[in-house]
This record gives C-alpha cells, structure tokens and sequence, in this order.
C-alpha cells in the first residue's frame, strides 16, 4: 500500500513530467485492490480498469514496469507506449492474464464476461484450458474472471448486457464495483437511482454485497471467501466498495476544480487506517516507517530509471497493425466433379458444419440461431441438433454482447462464430468492435489478437423495408484492425468463411440476402458445386468474373449484388467487359483491380449503396490516382438513390436499387467518351 501511495506523491509531485501523458492512480482505493490482487492466481483472467494501479502491484508488477507506460515508453511491457496508464494488457505464465483494456468506461463488461462464458464452455466440454490448473490443485484452484468496474459506468447499457448473460448462464465472474461517489465531476446524488447493488437485484443469479472499501482487513476475507464460492460453484457474485477518491479525476481533471468534498474524503483514507491495524495487531510504528521510507526510495529509484528508458521508434508506429493469418493462398476443390450446384445459404451452413465438427474450440450463436429455428434465413439449420445447445444457442436481443463477448471467448482460446440477425442491427454492436475487438492487437502490442467470425446479413431483397435492408460496408471498411468480406456466389462464401474462421483477426462476413436462394432474377449463378471440406480463400483476393477481348473496354468493379447487375449489363456489351468481384473489401486486392483498370482504361465501380462518402467513392479516388495515367475517361462510381431509409414498396425500392438498364447507361457513356 505504501508503494503505491509513494507512486501518486511522486506523481503529484513531478506533474510537469508525469501529466505529459493522461493518467490516473489508486489513491483512496488501495485497500480493496491489494485485497483482491494478491488472492489473484496465473489461471485467473482480470480486467483491470484505468484507476488500477494497486492491482497490478499486488499481482506482481513493479514501479518501473508501470511508469514505462505512464512515460508511454517503448519497453511498456503492456502496450510499448500505445496508451495510457494503468491500460494493461498482460500475457506472463506467473501471473493473472489480462486482455486489452479500452479507456471507454464500462466497455471492459462485456468482454469480459465473455471470459468467463469461455471458462464455463471450456469446462463443459471438457476441453484443455489455456492456462492450465495444475497438477493436484483440485477444483479449489479452478479459473475465475474478474472484472474491475466503477460505480458509475453501471449506468452503461452495456453493462447490463453484461450483467444479464452472467445472471442468465450463471457465469464464474466476480464484478469489482469501486464506488467513490464521482464520475468526473458529476457526484452520485445527482446521476445514479441507486448504486451496483440496487441494480444487481434485477438479476437474480447474482450474488451481492456492499462493504467499506477501505477497510483491507475487511476486504481481504470477504474476498477471500467469495473467490473460494466462485471457484468452487462456479457461480457470479458482485462486491461492491465504498472507497473515497483522494487524487485526482485524471491528471489532466484536478479535484480542486470542484470537489467540496475532500476534507470529508481524506478521513477514510486507508493508508493511516492500515497503519492502526497493523499497530493494534503488534507490529511496531518504528518499522512501518521503515517500510515506508523504503517504499519511497523503491519508487523514486524506478522513476529515475523510467525516465532514461527509451521511447518507441518511428519504425514501431505499424507494428502489430494486424495479426498474421495463416491462409495465403487458395487451396482446395473449388467445384469438385459429381456434384450439383446449391444454394448460397447451404454453402455457409455446410461450412458452419464442417467447421464445428473438425474444432471443439468453436461455436455459433446469435439471435435465432438455436435449435428451434436454425437462423432467421435457415442458415444454421440442424446445427444445434447435431453438436448440442452448448455450442450452438441463441442469445438474448444484444448485439453489443454478441460482437463485444468474442474478444473474451477469443482470449480463453475458443474461437466464435457470432451472428448479427441483419446488417441493420449492427449499430449496437458497433462501440464493442471498434472499441475493443479492432484495437485488441495493436494496443496490447500483439500480445491479444481477437480471432472472431461475425457474419451479417445484408442488403435490400424482397421489400424487406427500412429496418431489414440497408447496407453498411463503408462504415465496417472505417474500422482499422478488422477484415470485411462480402462474397456474391456460395463457393465464394464457404471458401471465405473458413478464411475468416482461421484468421486472428476479426472478419465480418457480409452475406447478400438476396443471393441466399437466389430467387431474384439473373442471380442463379450464385448457386454453386459445393467445394470441398479444405477449400478456402485468402482473405483479401479478387476474382474475375468476365475478362474484356475488345479494344475499347471497360472494368466494373463491385461486389454482393452488384456483381450480378454488372453481368446482365454486360450481355449487350460483348467483349468489351472485365468484371472484377472484390470478394474482400479490406483488405482490398489493389492488384487486380489496377490491372483491370490499366487494361481497360475505363472503369466503374458498383454498389449497392448510395454513392456518396461511400467505400465505392473511395476506391474511385483511388483508381483515379494510382492509374491515373492509364485513364482515358473519368472513373465513374453507381450506387442507389441516396435516400433515409429504404422504402418497404417493392416499386419504390425497385426504383433506388441499381439495376443492369442503370449500369448499361452508365457503361455505353464510358465507352462513348
């Protein structure tokens, strides 16, 4: 405890040096956290939040170790420099493993708790744990999940997400709820109906009690025996700790801005309060200043040396952008002879079937997906059935949870296959990619990649209306760290799903309703030979559809169902189109589609959605400048009629869609030019 109140002194007091960087300490928290660190074990999984200082010290790290990322230098063993203080990110065989931690406030819930669905999946299968027990060590030591929250991030949505699937599924997790009454400078009075443990209430497989948080004695038992509860029954508690904030909001937002409280505050300090129970307990005032005379010349030692260490090197800033993949090229029977074609939604559900027969470690779930249904669109029919409602099930109406809960289930070594019922659904979904599944990787300096199939039906098709068909691609492609396919035949589809389901990366598989049955006219090649159980296509590859032989050509570059507008066009131009089917959006194949460009010297690039600050305008832009010179029109871009929402009439969807008489125009002005 003295070492890190002599970390926040020495903070406070070199805050021309240590507030170059945001950052925030324990001060006020101390007990309650070394109470909970030092019961933590290596199998154990915790997310530590970014007022967790005195955590980390109890589980073993240094000063030095953490004034690395407070400094934000290289040698940062939790992100090399990439962001703030007490965002730890931590791999070691001796000590609790720590997935990325975000800087959004309650984020870390949901991920979190898909930890301890890992666990308890692990457990029921029967399968070997990452971090293995022990020999001997018994179910006394078997693995729990930690998740340190504050009180006032309970008011998050997604922590009620959170908190529903432990309840529902009875999850091994205990939620650490630190509440020292203030978030920022709005004071609980006047933002919270209630603390953590009026809301667990709503959640009846939760155990709960509140205790003062600055009491380490207190705390170290209770904590002691709800650990022993959850390691033996494997059930959720929440603890929550009434604790004073005696520093600082963050270095950059100082308490004596508008804190009226902190005469009142200082007198629940724990440190003293320590001091006196160690007294009363017989150990003599003469060595406790000892230690803490010793704690300060640890710490002051350790920052001299943090301040020598070097920073990162312009050479690290793309390191770890994204995870290696091992699929690189196409391998496999694409159309293996005695077969017939089949529709597109049979070729994911047979890849969803000879993916989970062939890896334990994976499963599928979403809304709908279970047994009784098979998926909205029969996609994951007779799924459940065959390999049981542990590994295919549905969830709750959560989309934040289903994306947000594969960063834990990828960290505990499962790899998830998760469905969003249709691409419209996604936005809640959203904060927890780009959040926490698409920064995993680079800002744990490639210590946690998140392996995670999130596949999305997409598109308009059949009057589907305003919330069943819309497109989404260009914002999934703004998303750094994750990959997009959006494959238009099922060939294509199965090859790229195995793809996605081996690549350490988050893949978002976009899957064109319309192209599932085929029923819409023209789309009948989408159906295809099923290929064979090791077929699968690297990520990030084109293929050509049509290859011009005339002169004067021109390239249409598109994808999902804009492939099969460009097809019917093509008919009335003979010869004279390349048609390039992107498969992948990002990453992108610039390769073959500079070489269409380049060959045709006339492009267009087609979609589904409204041109507009779109994906498709994007590539234009790029085609313009990279082929520039092999250019003799102007790159033109196709997309729907830029409106709100798609409209439920079939004639007024009709009439915003692209379809082969508007590509048609478009081509013979290209080629007219």
């Amino acid at each position: 405890m003295t070492t890190a109140r002599s970390m926040s002194d020495l903070f406070e007091e070199n805050a021309k040096v240590t507030s170059r960087y945001v950052h925030a300490c324990s001060r006020g928290h101390e007990a309650c956290q070394l109470a909970l660190g030092l019961q933590l074990l290596p199998q154990d999984y915790l997310s530590a939040y970014y007022r967790d200082d005195s955590i980390l010290l109890a589980i073993g790290m240094k000063p030095f170790e953490l004034m690395l990322q407070l400094m934000a230098k290289r040698d940062d063993p939790f992100s090399g420099g990439r962001t703030y203080y007490s965002h730890p990110a931590l791999r070691r065989d001796d000590m609790p493993k720590i997935p990325h931690q975000s800087s959004a406030t309650g984020m870390q819930a949901i991920p979190t708790t898909g930890i301890a669905m890992g666990m308890q999946y692990i457990e029921k299968m029967g399968l070997q744990s990452p971090s293995p027990l022990g020999e001997g060590q018994g179910v006394r030591f078997l693995p729990i999940t930690v998740c340190s929250i504050g009180d006032a991030a309970l008011t998050e949505g997604e922590v009620s997400e959170a908190l529903h699937m432990a309840s529902l599924k009875r999850l091994p997790i205990l939620y650490f709820v630190q509440d020292n009454e203030w978030d920022i400078s709005a004071h609980a009075s006047e933002i919270r109906n209630g603390n953590a443990i009026d809301m667990s209430r709503a959640y009846s497989a939760i155990r709960a009690r509140s205790l003062d948080g600055t009491d380490f004695i207190e705390c170290y038992k209770t904590l002691e025996e709800i650990i022993g509860d959850i390691r033996k029954n494997r059930r959720p508690w929440l603890l929550h700790f009434k604790v004073p904030l005696l520093g600082h909001h963050t270095s950059g937002v100082r308490r004596e801005w508008y804190r009226h409280d902190l005469e009142e505050a200082k007198k629940r300090d724990p440190l003293p309060r320590f001091r006196t129970q160690l007294m009363e307990l017989g150990i003599d005032k003469k060595e406790l200043d000892a230690i803490e005379k010793e704690s300060r010349t640890l710490v002051d030692s350790h920052y001299a040396k943090a301040l020598l260490a070097e920073d990162p090197r312009p050479e690290d800033l793309l390191t770890h952008t994204m995870a290696p993949t091992p699929i690189t090229e196409e391998k496999g029977e694409r159309a293996p002879a005695g077969k017939e074609p089949t529709v597109m939604v049979d070729s994911a559900l047979f890849a969803m079937q000879e993916l989970l027969a062939k890896h334990p470690e994976a499963l599928l779930y979403g809304q709908d997906v279970g047994r009784r249904l098979g998926g909205v669109f029969r996609e994951a029919a007779t799924l459940a059935e065959k390999f049981g409602d542990d590994r295919v099930f549905n969830t709750p109406i959560q989309e934040a949870f289903i994306v947000g809960s594969t960063v834990g289930m990828s960290a505990v070594g499962l790899k998830p296959i998760v469905e969003v019922q249709f691409a419209d659904y996604i936005w809640p979904g959203l904060n927890q990619l780009f959040t926490e599944a698409s920064r995993s990787y680079y800002l744990s300096n490639g210590k946690w990649p998140v392996s995670a199939v999130i596949r999305v039906p997409i598109g308009a098709y059949g009057s589907g209306g305003p919330y069943h068909s819309s497109s989404v691609e260009s914002v999934l492609c703004n998303i750094r760290g994750i990959k997009v396919a959006y494959p238009s035949t099922g060939a294509d589809l199965k090859g790229l799903l195995k793809a996605a389901f081996y690549d350490n990366n988050p893949v978002v598989v976009l899957e064109h309703k319309g192209l599932y049955w085929s029923k819409v006219k023209g789309t009948e090649d989408a159906k295809t030979i099923d290929p064979s159980e090791d077929y699968v296509i690297p990520l990030g590859k084109a293929r050509r559809v049509l290859e011009a032989t005339e002169a004067k050509s021109v390239a249409i570059i598109t994808y999902g169902m804009g492939v099969y507008w460009a097809k019917a066009a093509a008919k009335n131009f003979p010869g004279q189109i390349e048609l390039i089917d992107l498969r992948t959006l990002s990453p992108l194949d610039e390769a073959m589609v500079f070489e269409a460009v380049r060959k045709c010297n006339r492009c267009l690039v087609l979609t589904e959605e409204p041109a507009e600050n779109s994906f498709a305008r994007s590539l234009a832009g790029l085609i313009s400048e990279r082929c520039f010179s092999s250019l003799d029109a102007p790159v033109k871009t196709l997309g729907s009629v830029p409106t709100p929402a798609i409209p439920l009439n079939s004639t007024l969807e009709e009439t915003l869609l692209p379809n082969a008489e508007k590509v048609a125009m478009v081509l013979e002005e290209l080629l007219d030019f």
